[in-house]
């Protein structure tokens, strides 16, 4: 994704930062075709609700971020309290934090799946959902039906199904806004494409920011040591190649760290 002028990639390195990074891809995708008044759009709005809807039926993504959040909330404040912290920005984090919190605690643990079960048109979308074509007017009157209502109407039902979503997704906005912004970009140098990085502990994403277009990054690694691979395109051929120059590059270890 385009920062500015600068193209970052994210890699996760553990499973809390990747279902952070999921979720808002997935809720980045809704609210883009949200904004599309069009049939289609609306389809494809829909199609990102089930997405949704169904990874928060398999996982407890509700509880999960409701801990990560009161935990930094909690931390937080004991920060504050300990060292004379006053802010006003840590205070607006905190306020922020608790009215979510609040909100998220209302909602039932397993509300994706008794979504997805009780109402009869996302229960008939998302049986046919990962069926190629499965959704064609044909398959399902009712739903081309629905998407010939008013646009007044279409926004009340989808405002309606986002509901307990919406929480959760401010929630995962907080805590990545606050893990992108744990640390100050280094500059590294790729030699021969290649970049060996010790990490620290308790790292838990990698950000790599390039400004330049002609390369991408292929990050694996764990909880020790990241290793970044920087890859070209090659036109004649159908595989990316490891580039072979010395690259400088941004990068940024994050975790979560609560102001001293």
């Amino acid at each position: 994704m385009p920062d500015g002028a600068i193209f970052c990639y994210e890699q996760p390195l553990n499973e809390r930062a990747r279902t952070f990074l999921r979720i808002e891809h997935l809720t980045s995708r809704l609210r883009h075709h949200q904004n599309d008044c069009s049939a289609w759009g609306h389809r494809a709005a829909m199609d990102a609700l089930l997405d949704i809807l169904n990874v928060m039926a398999r996982h407890d993504i509700r509880g999960q971020v409701h801990k990560e959040l009161v935990q930094y909330r909690d931390s937080l404040v004991h920060a504050m309290e300990q060292s004379g912290i006053n802010h006003d920005a840590s205070r607006r984090l905190v306020a922020d934090m608790n009215d979510i919190a609040e909100e998220m605690a209302r909602i039932p643990p397993k509300f994706a799946a008794y979504q997805l079960r009780d109402n009869e048109l996302l229960n008939s979308l998302n049986n046919r959902h990962a069926i190629p074509g499965g959704t064609c007017s044909f398959d399902l009157p009712s739903y081309q039906h629905w998407l010939t209502q008013e646009y007044e109407h279409i926004e009340t039902d989808l405002a309606h199904w986002l509901e307990k979503i919406a929480p959760i997704e401010r929630g995962v906005k907080i805590m990545l806004r606050l893990l992108r912004n744990s640390v100050i970009p280094s500059t590294e140098t790729a030699n021969g494409g290649v970049l060996v990085h010790k990490t620290e502990p308790g790292t838990q994403m990698i950000r790599v920011l390039l400004d330049n277009s002609r390369f991408f990054p292929e990050i694996s690694g764990g909880r020790h040591r990241v290793t970044i691979r920087l890859m070209t395109r090659n036109q004649t051929r159908l595989k990316p190649e490891q580039a072979n120059d010395s690259i400088t590059f941004q990068m940024a270890c994050c975790q979560f760290q609560v102001p001293q």
